[in-house]
């Protein structure tokens, strides 16, 4: 049998196996067919002195055809940059071939990364250094918890939070996740937190800030309601000037007024760890953990559907792997061309995709 077939047998047993708690618990039945219309090429860019660290975090340049994308430094899911020099922010261009990088012995955990209007590039920390950190590093406890702004160059523009620190606004974030700028304002919004969501004191919000940094408000708070979350994973903006969030734990894609009005939601995008919107108000959401214990029924993927009415027209399965679920990417962007590119957490590196 081939080996798409292999696949689609598999994860075909599974999806059916939970079906009927998928439906139960999530109020939908599980999105997990559509069109293809893609070609993947795995591996895509290369950076030439090291292996890749486990990545989440991609953007396109603002000349709409160059990549940007933020690794861990180190091979595997977990570890980080602490205790190395490795440049975790990376510019490619259009063939895949770095054309610089910058940011080593600056960050923890890089998670997420956007491009504002100016070309800058904006890098989440997602993580301060715990207690065995600290102890392996003693001279890097000031790191992490923080939002940098870098120039193309990488230069340090900005940063926002106090590195080392995990506490609130204005002073401090929690545990940040991504970042966005208003193209029309300037103002950046900040996703929080990416803490164990079994944690009582889980904290689930977006932090506002002006261009200059100053702190403006908070969007949101932690729980399951419309306008609250349980780890905004990845945020976006759409051609209305809507608020678009992966709010990954829930299990959906909430859309909120710059002000943190509620609009609505969609469940159908399943578990959704990256979300990019085109210039039409297509959403390519990436799920990289849907399985039969965190969302039952549901596949990991790539969902691709209008943001009018929140319906999945296209869908590009998980790369196989020795997982029966496969794997997928967390970051996602889309290029002028209408490439998809995501970034590996767990296969690392960055993958490709070229529409046929």
């Amino acid at each position: 049998m081939a080996s798409s077939a292999l696949l689609r047998f598999a994860l075909g047993a599974a999806m059916a196996a939970e079906l009927a708690t998928a439906v139960l618990t999530q109020g939908i039945a599980p999105v997990n067919n559509g069109a293809n219309p893609y070609v993947t090429i795995r591996d895509w860019a290369k950076i030439p002195d090291r292996p890749w660290g486990g990545s989440n975090g991609v953007a396109i340049d603002r000349d709409g055809r160059s990549l940007w994308a933020v690794d861990r430094c180190s091979p595997g899911t977990t570890p980080g940059c602490l205790g190395s020099t490795a440049h975790p922010v990376h510019k490619f261009d259009e063939n895949g071939s770095r054309v610089t990088a910058f940011g080593g012995g600056m960050f923890v955990w890089p998670h997420g990364l956007h491009v504002d209007r100016d070309g800058n590039a904006w890098v989440a920390d997602a993580r301060a250094p715990n207690a065995k950190d600290r102890q392996a590093y003693p001279n890097e406890q000031k790191k992490g918890s923080v939002v940098v702004k870098f120039s193309p160059n990488g230069n340090v523009l900005m940063t926002i939070g106090t590195p080392g620190v995990v506490g609130n606004p204005p002073n401090a974030l929690t545990d940040p996740t991504h970042a966005i700028t208003d193209p029309a304002t300037g103002d950046v919004y900040v996703a929080e937190s990416h803490t164990d969501v079994e944690d009582p004191n889980l904290v689930g919000r977006i932090s506002v800030f002006d261009r200059n940094g100053r702190y403006l408000r908070t969007i949101g708070r932690t729980g399951t309601a419309p306008g609250e979350f349980r780890t905004p994973h990845m945020l976006a903006w759409d051609s209305q000037g809507r608020l678009i969030v992966a709010d990954r734990h829930n299990h959906r894609v909430q859309i909120l007024t710059k002000e943190g009005k509620y609009i609505t939601e969609y469940k159908e995008f399943s578990r959704v760890s990256g979300i990019a919107v085109d210039r039409n108000d297509i959403l390519y959401a990436a799920d990289s953990e849907s399985d039969a214990r965190r969302h039952p029924g549901w596949l990991k993927g790539i969902r691709i559907g209008s943001l009018k009415d929140g319906k999945v027209t296209m869908f590009i399965p998980p790369h196989m792997t020795n997982a029966e679920e496969g794997a997928m990417g967390e970051g996602i962007a889309v290029d002028a061309a209408d490439n998809i590119y995501t970034a590996e957490a767990t296969v690392r590196g960055i993958t490709k995709y070229v529409r046929k």
